[in-house]
This record gives C-alpha cells, sequence and structure tokens, in this order.
C-alpha cells in the first residue's frame, strides 16, 4: 500500500486519463497529490523536468501526460506525435530513475499492437507484426515507453509498470471536432445534430461558445455555424438532419469508461509491482505491460445508434464508406489484469449516458 502522505506526482492531470486518477487517489485519502500545467513545466525540455524532479522530489510519479488525437491528427502530425512522446517519456521515467521514485506507472495504448493483431489482443503479442500505418508514430513512441520502463527495472532494479488502456472515454474527454476519438465525436456531432433538427441556437450557441470549431462561436452567424457544421458531417436537408460517420461502421472497437480505468491503474500502483507482471521463471523478461480493458466491443454502427438512442436524435445516420475504416477489429484480453485482481464495473451504455450528462452540463 501506498502512504496516504506520500508525494505523489500525476503528470498530464487535466485530460481525460490523468484526471480521472486524480479524482480516485483522492476519493482515497490521497493528499499529497502534485501537479505542473503545460505552461508550468514542458515535459519534452529535459532541464525543465530535471529541476522539477530535484525541487519536487516525489516518492510516486503516474505518466499520464502525451500529445493523444483520433485517426486524422495521427496520420497528419506523424513527426509531432513521435517525437513529443518520446521527449516526455525519457525525461520523466530517466528523472525519476535518477531521484529514486518508489514506483512509476506509465500509461500508453492498444495501439501498440500490430494491424493484423490476433484478438483479443493479448500482451505477448507486441512487435509480432507490422503496425496500423495511420498511428505509427505514436504507437512507436507508446512501445518504447514501455521497453524503457522494463529496461531500467532490469538494469537498475526499479519498480515501473506500463498498462495498455483501451479506447476510454468520460469526463474530461475531448470534444473538439478536429482532433477528437470517435466516441466524443459522435456524442458532440449527434448533440449538435439535435439541436439544429429542433432549431436550437440557443444550445448551438451555448456548446460553441464553450467549444468553437474553425474559430467559429455561438456569437458568428446562422450562415458561419450552419457552413461549419456542414463541413464537419452535420448538413439539414428538408427539416431531416443527416450526420456523416467516416467509414463502413462495420469497424469493431472496446470502450472503457475513464474512472473505470484510474481504479485499475490505482489498485496497480497499492497492490502489485514489477514482478507480478511477467512469468519469473522465464530467462527472457518481455511483454510486461498490462492490458486495461473490458473484454467486450461493439461496432462503430451499433455505438452510434446507441449514443442516437441515448441523446433521442431523430436525424439520419449516414456511413462514408470513402472513408478509412482504420483497423477492422481491436478487442483486448484483460485475462492478465483480471488475475491479477481487478474488473471493471461500468458497462458501454452507463457509461454513455453518464458522460453526456456530464458534456451538457459542461457545455
Amino acid at each position: 500500500m501506498l502512504n496516504k502522505e506520500a508525494k505523489i506526482y500525476i503528470a498530464g492531470h487535466r485530460g481525460l486519463v490523468g484526471s480521472a486518477i486524480v479524482k480516485n487517489l483522492k476519493s482515497r485519502g490521497y493528499s499529497n497529490l502534485i501537479f505542473r500545467t503545460h505552461k508550468e513545466l514542458d515535459l519534452t525540455n529535459a532541464t525543465q523536468v530535471a529541476a522539477f524532479f530535484e525541487i519536487e522530489k516525489p516518492a510516486y510519479v503516474i505518466l499520464a501526460a502525451a500529445k493523444v488525437g483520433g485517426i486524422v491528427a495521427n496520420n497528419t502530425y506523424r513527426a509531432d506525435f513521435i517525437y513529443e512522446n518520446l521527449m516526455i517519456q525519457n525525461n520523466v521515467i530517466h528523472q525519476s530513475y535518477l531521484h529514486g521514485v518508489k514506483k512509476l506507472l506509465f500509461l500508453g495504448s492498444t495501439c501498440i499492437y500490430p494491424k493484423n493483431c490476433p484478438q483479443p489482443m493479448k500482451e505477448d503479442s507486441l512487435l509480432t507484426d507490422v503496425l496500423e500505418y495511420t498511428n505509427e508514430p505514436y504507437a512507436i513512441a507508446k512501445i518504447a515507453g514501455i521497453k524503457m520502463c522494463e529496461s531500467y527495472n532490469l538494469q537498475y532494479g526499479t519498480n515501473f509498470i506500463s498498462v495498455m488502456p483501451t479506447n476510454l472515454y468520460g469526463p474530461n474527454d475531448n470534444f473538439d471536432l478536429e482532433k477528437s476519438h470517435v466516441l466524443p465525436a459522435l456524442i458532440r456531432k449527434m448533440h449538435l445534430g439535435k439541436a439544429l433538427e429542433n432549431n436550437d441556437w440557443d444550445t448551438l450557441s451555448s456548446d460553441l461558445n464553450a467549444l468553437p470549431i474553425e474559430g467559429i462561436n455561438g456569437k458568428s452567424s446562422k450562415n458561419e455555424i450552419i457552413s461549419v457544421l456542414d463541413k464537419y458531417g452535420i448538413k439539414k436537408k428538408d427539416d431531416t438532419v443527416h450526420l456523416e460517420i467516416w467509414g463502413s461502421g462495420k469497424p469493431m472497437r472496446e470502450f472503457l469508461w475513464s474512472e473505470d480505468m484510474a481504479d485499475a491503474c490505482v489498485f496497480l500502483m497499492e497492490q502489485r509491482d514489477f514482478k507480478d507482471c511477467y512469468n519469473q521463471k522465464t530467462n527472457e523478461i518481455r511483454n510486461t505491460h498490462i492490458n486495461i480493458g473490458t473484454g467486450v466491443d461493439i461496432s462503430i454502427k451499433d455505438l452510434a445508434l446507441l449514443i442516437q438512442q441515448t441523446i433521442n436524435f431523430k436525424g439520419e445516420l449516414y456511413f462514408n464508406t470513402e472513408k478509412p475504416d482504420g483497423t477492422l477489429k481491436k478487442l483486448t484480453d484483460p485475462r492478465k489484469l483480471h488475475d491479477l485482481g481487478w474488473k471493471h464495473t461500468i458497462s458501454l451504455s452507463q457509461g454513455v449516458q453518464q458522460v453526456y450528462s456530464w458534456y451538457t452540463s459542461k457545455n
């Protein structure tokens, strides 16, 4: 167990992952949590990170900071995704070693697995085949983080654990239509679509004031708002709103409530160590990372229908098959985590309702 007064540094505390972990830690009585915003500490800057660790000397570190985005952002900003993520990981992990951090938790992503990985994806599938092209730079950075933790543990005796969450959603998710992942993007698109079909300009203005799209906010003209919504696949024709969704809708995806993920992370920090993450009888220690998932998936089409029903959006869904599908199936095998003593509790239908309620309360 961790000391409730021990200094814990959560890197990336404002994001979907970090904020959920902070909430979980506080609920358990941890009182000495430290954070820095990006303006206060640039984690890609080795000098700044070294100075931070020298001053603060955290006992535990949770590395949830990362440059993240959807399929478009990953494919467009390939250099940014590999460079920034490698720099963040290298600096935080190395300084954690130099300053004697007792335990570090590194968060990656299941995109580390091969494009045609056998399903469900087991930890042993890492580095067995080629990656999905669109997010290859990001995936390679995360694989490097796993291997860095693994290697420091083996060479220096550190206690660094790597976890690979499946697709996450929840409070503080990214609803920016230019950069968001599929589930929050669908929620916001249908929220805006519902307002458009009801001619609810108050809701449209409120939403766009909270999160403008390409500079268009609630004070923009109706024509400007309609134009930018049309660009992002929310189109009104003859009193019916048509909502475009990229791809065929056939790809299968797994989704995990972010607060469930946070609970798994804190469980591992409190009760498990690196030595618990692999078979100690083997000569070659590899694939020590842990999948965090539900082991249950859903098609993008069925996800869209679930969100449509939750929001009560009455428009028509249009699947644009000229746009890429990405990997057709991505399902984790969470049995390693189950064997370590943890399992998720929130179903997808429960989670979608909760995150939509959260989104409407904020916008």
